[in-house]
């Protein structure tokens, strides 16, 4: 279907999801459906937080979260995975209020990324690094954040939970948080509808299957939406480990990125992401092949 289409019928109600999924024969939600879907709803977060209700709903549950992260450590580097308009991680830092916290967030959806940029800047006094890139190929080092959370972002990615619970532990240095539809816990209508929406399910069975120590699986007890109950999972790393730096790396090959204004390069994969209104685009497929790069730009 034409992008116009699709984004009069997501204007008309329709589910763009399911209408993606139909049309590309697919029983599961690919990256590029979830990438359609969100970005049309681009926006949409931010408009329901004029709602006072809601409002007052996402600051204590940024609230809550920022008390589960303080009960765990004091971390110097944070990152919200799958940021969306930043509707979250701004409430998350005003409640850690740790104005030097080198605070980080990503999302598959340029748009919304848009979006939480001008979002944040209203609603934090920090600096915030934000980026385009995936959930199954980070563009950071290993080990290069004190904490890492999700909150509702591995969601609609049923099926690749292994993937993605790698490569979210492996930019942990001390804590990986998730918030995530309690499958486990919700009754069988939630679970129903958890499963004809493709979402995640199984985490804290999968995490331990690839080694990881759990702590903590519980109802957070802070949901919007009683038929999509949140889950908090806690997995312990390095709590001891020293204080760590954020890295950006290369998604294809993991050498390092380095910012040259217009793009991100990095000498050793040849590789160049560029940037769209000043907004870096980190996933794999956004790579150019750029071995003159150095000596023809700089």
């Amino acid at each position: 279907m034409h992008p116009q289409k699709l984004q009069q019928a997501f204007q008309d109600g329709e589910n763009v999801t399911s209408i993606l999924k139909q049309e590309s024969n697919s029983d599961v939600n690919t990256q590029e459906i979830i990438e359609t879907a969100y970005d049309l709803q681009a926006g949409s977060y931010i408009r329901a937080l004029d709602d006072e209700w809601m409002m007052a709903h996402k600051i204590e549950y940024g609230k809550a979260i920022a008390d589960q992260i303080r009960e765990l450590t004091d971390p110097t580097s944070i990152i919200e995975t799958g940021v969306g308009e930043g509707t979250t991680l701004s409430f998350v830092l005003q409640h850690l209020n740790a104005p030097s916290v080198d605070a980080h967030g990503f999302d598959i959806s340029w748009s919304r990324i848009a979006c939480c940029r001008q979002w944040m800047q209203k609603y934090w006094s920090g600096n915030c690094f934000l980026s385009v890139a995936s959930l199954l190929h980070l563009p950071y080092a290993d080990s290069c954040f004190d904490v890492v959370y999700t909150s509702h972002t591995i969601e609609p990615n049923g099926g690749n939970e292994l993937a993605i619970l790698k490569e979210l532990y492996r930019v942990t240095s001390r804590y990986l948080i998730l918030l995530e539809p309690g499958y486990e816990l919700a009754s069988p209508e939630a679970r129903e509808r958890m499963e004809n929406h493709g979402y995640c399910t199984g985490l804290v069975e999968k995490a331990a299957t690839l080694g990881m120590s759990v702590i903590k699986h519980e109802l957070f007890g802070l949901s919007a939406n009683p038929m999509n109950p949140t889950a908090l999972i806690v997995i312990e790393k390095f709590p001891d480990a020293p204080s760590a730096t954020p890295r950006l790396a290369c998604p294809n090959f993991g050498d390092s990125l380095e910012d040259y204004g217009d793009a991100f390069y990095s000498p050793g994969s040849l590789r160049s992401y560029p940037k769209i209104g000043g907004i870096p685009c980190l996933r794999r497929e956004d790579a150019v092949i750029a071995s003159a790069y150095q000596r023809m730009i700089l």
